[in-house]
């Protein structure tokens, strides 16, 4: 780690500031609506993501020098590489929820902003809120190979869920708060008013309110609220990483921003190239199991010193791998119906 020391200069807060929320506006104005985004779409911000992020670098290279300009650029690609890992439990996590596609850009935009606050107070608290953080790693390990199994079990079914009345996450947050079991358009909340219009309805026989609460969640704030936990469980992994390139807060934080900030449309790449390739699910899934192990090892690790770990690198080079092996396996072995529409 090298030793630097650059405070919160007035006018370099001021451009990191004004670039991060300039570039988070106009990405709320683009895609405000509900549309599905495309493949050029998704490729195209990544691409403007990432000269954001270089354009910055350079605004420290010639106002804090090459030393601060190179911290930033490491932290940015090591955050860049760990965050990988959060595109496929995404992946998963919609898959276990059913999310429409054109649902997707909406939950990932609030959880991104979420993982950006939780990532400051990370940061302003050190290292100190991470003790427990092999424990809490173990746990997710787990859950992240559970929703790997769950994935293989639905067979690539993307049906829409109707009716989230037995999924467990429903079943454990109408213990907490009041929830209604259906999705309700892009809305998170639903007022009681609008729900006892739509109990009229003859899809909705039988059904009823909650005694109690004028504002019901819906499933789409629960896949938020799993969303959002998994931000805060992989920044367990994250933090330490980037705090070990440097302790300045303003390198780390700001390296962690932008890279983030590009996650949301790497992913809708992944999941447009997941629509064209009909094997790269399978390789979803694999590195899912992968990345559990890779969470296991690395938490127990720290806490019994075993020696056996996966660091960024090997990290990123297994998952690149597995990827082209299933682009490969999708393009040498398409779907059987697209192969009987062609002999058609």
């Amino acid at each position: 780690m090298e030793a630097t020391h650059i405070g919160f200069p007035p006018l370099t807060m001021a451009v990191f500031i004004g670039i991060a929320v300039g570039a988070l506006l106009l990405d709320m104005v683009t895609h405000r609506g509900d549309k599905q985004i495309t493949l050029a779409n998704a490729s195209i911000w990544s691409v403007f993501w990432i000269a954001i992020s270089l354009a910055f670098a350079g605004f420290l290279y010639i106002h804090h020098g090459p030393q601060v300009a190179s911290l930033f650029v490491t932290g940015y690609a090591l955050e860049k590489v760990l965050s990988v890992d959060n595109l496929f439990v995404f992946m998963a996590i919609f898959a276990w929820f059913k999310v429409p596609d054109n649902l997707r850009h909406r939950i990932l935009y609030w959880g991104i902003i979420g993982a950006i606050v939780f990532r400051g107070v990370f940061v302003a608290i050190g290292t100190g809120l991470l003790a427990f953080g092999p424990w809490v790693e173990v746990v997710f390990a787990v859950i992240v190979a559970w929703t790997a199994i769950m994935m293989l079990r639905s067979g690539g079914d993307d049906e829409e869920e109707e009716d989230y009345s037995k999924h467990i996450a429903y079943r454990f947050a109408k213990m907490l708060f009041p929830v209604w079991p259906k999705l309700h358009g892009n809305h998170f909340f639903v007022r009681r008013k609008e729900l006892e219009g739509e109990l009229l309805k003859p899809e909705n026989k039988g059904m009823s309110l909650a005694a109690k609460g004028t504002l019901f969640a819906t499933p789409l704030f629960l896949c938020l609220v799993v969303v959002e936990v998994s931000d805060v469980l992989f920044a367990f992994d994250s933090v330490p990483a980037v705090i070990a390139v440097s302790r300045e807060p303003l390198i780390v934080y700001s390296a962690m921003l932008f890279a983030i900030l590009g996650l949301r449309t790497m992913y809708f790449v992944l999941e447009a190239l997941k629509r064209y390739l009909v094997h790269l699910e399978k390789a979803v899934i694999a590195l899912l199991f992968f990345i559990a192990l890779k969470l296991a090892l690395n938490a127990t690790d720290h806490m019994f010193h075993h020696g056996y770990t996966i660091d960024p690198n090997t990290s990123l080079l297994i998952v690149m791998v597995t990827l082209v092996i299933g682009i490969l396996a999708s393009v040498i072995f398409p779907a059987k119906d697209d192969a009987s529409a062609e002999s058609k």
